[in-house]
């Protein structure tokens, strides 16, 4: 049996994502209280394969129930629960934003005083934990929905294998951090092709630019020294049992540089045996 925990920011995408997963054949509860969840658990255990995967949200919206969520997982895991903790985050704008659309109050309005940015900072400090115990981070900021649920399909789907799952990204840090990396690494040290004017409109998928950017010398010495400490890395992170590890790659503009060493590495990786998803966030902008 699979069970997964949605929690996170309100107004993250936690609804929408529980719809996907109830959509993918999960049974989906909403809003209960974590020591139910053990129960349920063992319900599930003598349900004859009734009930094969399940999913529940748990957010600050169950008050003093919700402290109970840390002590929750801990005791599911020492049970040996095949247990997956998905954490949603957004940027404080686009969650106030997002309120403000909706004209919904934040579950902590009344603690806050009726203020939303204390109400965000202080959901904030109470999630510290949860989003450390999580397996899965996604910062829906700059995600339209129709992305959050091909993401979402692209854990779950895979989450049967025994195997980390490997994502490289490529973005610009002119769009903002690519805040779900894992690894991230800056490439704006190196020369870069938009000050070409016949690479400028072109991106790191062109050969023209891939071969600009990787035949300077100090390309080439990081290239190697990155795939090395990837190479050591990978072993360490699916010893301690990780799920899923996500390499970022950024420069100014997020098409030329972070493109080609995320295609690089991606190169890399495959070839070494290792399964691999690449995106490139800002390749369009």
């Amino acid at each position: 049996m699979q069970f997964v925990i949605v929690t996170g920011m309100s107004g993250s995408g936690k609804s929408t994502a529980i719809d996907v997963l109830e959509d993918m054949g999960y049974y989906c509860i909403d809003n209960i209280p974590p020591e139910l969840i053990i129960k349920f658990t063992d319900l599930c255990a003598k349900s004859e394969g009734k009930i094969q995967k399940a999913a529940f949200v748990v957010d600050v919206r169950g008050g003093d129930f919700f402290l109970e969520l840390q002590d929750t997982i801990q005791n599911l895991r020492a049970a040996h629960v095949d247990l997956k903790i998905l954490f949603l985050e957004s940027f404080d704008d686009v969650i106030a934003r997002r309120y403000k659309e909706t004209r919904r109050k934040h579950p902590l309005d009344e603690l806050a005083g009726g203020s939303l940015t204390e109400a965000i900072r202080m959901e904030r400090e109470l999630l510290m934990s949860a989003k450390a115990m999580s397996d899965y981070f996604i910062d829906t900021s700059n995600y339209s929905t129709s992305e959050f649920r091909s993401r979402l399909y692209s854990i779950f789907e895979e989450d049967n294998s025994e195997h980390m799952h490997i994502e490289i990204r490529s973005f610009g840090f002119k769009y903002g951090v690519f805040a779900e990396g894992d690894l991230i690494f800056d490439v704006r040290c190196l020369p870069n092709p938009f000050y070409v004017p016949e690479l400028k409109h072109k991106t790191g998928l062109d050969s023209e630019v891939s071969q600009y950017v990787m035949k300077f010398d100090d390309a080439k010495t990081l290239y190697n020294k990155l795939t090395d400490l990837i190479d050591f890395l990978l072993p360490l992170y699916e010893k301690e049992g990780k799920s899923q590890l996500v390499i970022a790659f950024g420069c100014t503009g997020g098409k030329h540089r972070s493109v080609t060493f995320a295609e690089a590495v991606a190169r890399h990786l495959t070839l070494n045996g290792h399964k691999i998803r690449v995106k490139h966030r800002d390749i369009d902008h």
